[in-house]
């Protein structure tokens, strides 16, 4: 494996040489640029895997620098050195896309664990890069979008898994896309060219759940009038997808047991055993150790089944991932209503952001294609957001106030917002105080107050 390329950005040279020598100790190829322009020009002529930069620095700043790598090279992980007084600063640069920061004066063991936990991050990506790139588009793998910590975890978990045989035991809320994951792990896998097959153990009778899974033959029961395979059988060479196995019947269990250990089915109405071949994913949304306590689901059969757990985190755990997302679902969405002229602008995405999304990802998904198909006009704006969207007030982050030495004037703001609010939305008083979150009766006062009026001369 090559060495991993690392680039320091310090205008303080002895910083600079102690950092960069700290680094090459410990096996990485490193460079170093005393300023913002050098460093990217060395990134353009050779784009390293991760780098370390100071924040404050004459000429471009290390911010400027953060940014301009987040834009030409986004998989390059980016470190920021601050001052211990500038911390808020720090904290910017996070929301502008930087891995992490260290304050000064730096603590070289300190570096090095965040060097190593980022180029980890990196491999991470890669893997899951590879993963995606691997499987087929039409098993809806590349709905399972994002780049937050806790998804790609999730996802190299499931990478490994691919390449096993074991029993994976997927967990997971409803709506976070347990079986787009469980579909990764079998078309990643040795069996991708056997079934996918899937039983979902809550949506069937429980006295035709038996039949459903191990198959029956004729005369086993009123109704059954021809031989029936079950759905381990069609699984037979594959994957059997047993989705909320919590919701299996105890009868049952023994049953699933028996076929993970030997490999072996009874069919109603059959005297013998027949050998099957599958591997199992299942997958819940129930406790299932709690259900072990309370002996509502066998012990055995639990651990037989987690053997590889998967937890998939809800939505509200991987808020940075929803802008990916609803521009995903709009695109797919727009496509599917033949909307192609329909336009999304970037202000309403903050929108998305702040709301729990209880129902995760299929909520999401469901409510971008009702937005898509209801909105009017050709631009979605803050009136086609769902009541309870408009509700949640993103914060207020695109608007900054130099506050100057000898005070301010708190009704100057005011009637500057009122303003900017009334001409962005071309005096409309109502879609102005929607925006300003306040009544428009409230509204109109405060024009009055101020003497606001639109001019119409011109």
């Amino acid at each position: 494996m090559s060495k991993k390329r690392i680039l320091v950005v310090d205008d303080d040279e002895s910083l600079r040489w102690v950092t960069q020598a700290q680094l090459q100790q410990r096996g990485y190829d490193v460079t170093a640029a005393a300023d913002a322009a050098s460093a990217l020009e060395q990134i353009r002529n050779s784009p390293p895997d991760l780098v370390i930069t100071d924040l404050k620095m004459p000429g471009i700043s290390g911010l400027d620098l953060l940014k301009a790598i987040r834009t030409e090279y986004p998989e390059i992980i980016v470190i920021m050195v601050t001052a211990f007084g500038t911390v808020e600063n720090a904290v910017e640069a996070m929301k502008a896309g930087a891995y992490d920061y260290i304050t000064k004066p730096v603590n070289m063991d300190e570096l090095r664990l965040i060097v190593n936990r980022g180029l980890e991050h990196l491999d991470l990506r890669e893997e899951v890069r590879i993963l995606r790139s691997s499987l087929d588009k039409k098993y809806g793998f590349e709905n399972i979008l994002g780049q937050s910590n806790k998804l790609l975890y999730v996802l190299d978990m499931a990478a490994r898994a691919a390449q096993a045989t074991s029993t994976v035991l997927i967990r997971g809320e409803t709506g976070t896309g347990k079986e787009l994951l469980a579909k990764a792990v079998h078309f990643n896998s040795r069996r991708k060219d056997g079934p996918f097959v899937t039983i979902n153990s809550g949506a069937i009778p429980k006295d035709l759940l038996e039949s459903e899974l191990f198959g029956h033959v004729k005369g086993s029961f009123t109704g059954a009038f021809a031989n029936k395979k079950g759905k381990v059988e069609l699984a037979d060479g594959g994957t059997l997808f047993l989705d909320e196995i919590g919701e299996l019947p105890l009868e049952l269990q023994v049953k699933i047991l028996r076929l993970i250990q030997q490999g072996e089915i009874e069919k109603l109405g059959f005297a013998g055993v027949s050998k099957v071949d599958v591997r199992i994913i299942a997958a819940t949304h129930r406790n299932l150790q709690a259900m072990v306590e309370d002996e509502t689901f066998r012990e055995d059969l639990y651990y037989r089944l987690a053997v590889i757990p998967l937890e998939l985190p809800p939505l509200r755990e991987r808020a940075e991932d929803i802008p990916e997302l609803v521009q995903h679902f709009f695109l797919k969405a727009k496509d599917k209503q033949r909307r192609p002229d329909l336009v999304l602008p970037t202000r309403m995405l903050p929108y998305f952001s702040v709301y729990t999304w209880p129902g995760n990802v299929r909520e999401l998904e469901n409510i971008i294609e009702r937005i898509v198909v209801l909105t009017r006009g050709d631009e979605i704006t803050l009136n086609d957001l769902p009541d309870f969207l408009r509700r949640e007030r993103p914060p207020v982050e695109e608007l900054h106030l130099d506050l100057p030495p000898h005070g301010i004037s708190l009704e100057a703001i005011e009637k500057d917002l009122i303003v900017r609010a009334l001409e962005k939305f071309n005096w409309n008083q109502t879609h102005a105080a929607q925006y300003l979150d306040i009544s428009r009766k409230t509204l109109i006062y405060r024009m009055e107050k101020f003497g606001l009026k639109r001019d119409v001369q011109g």
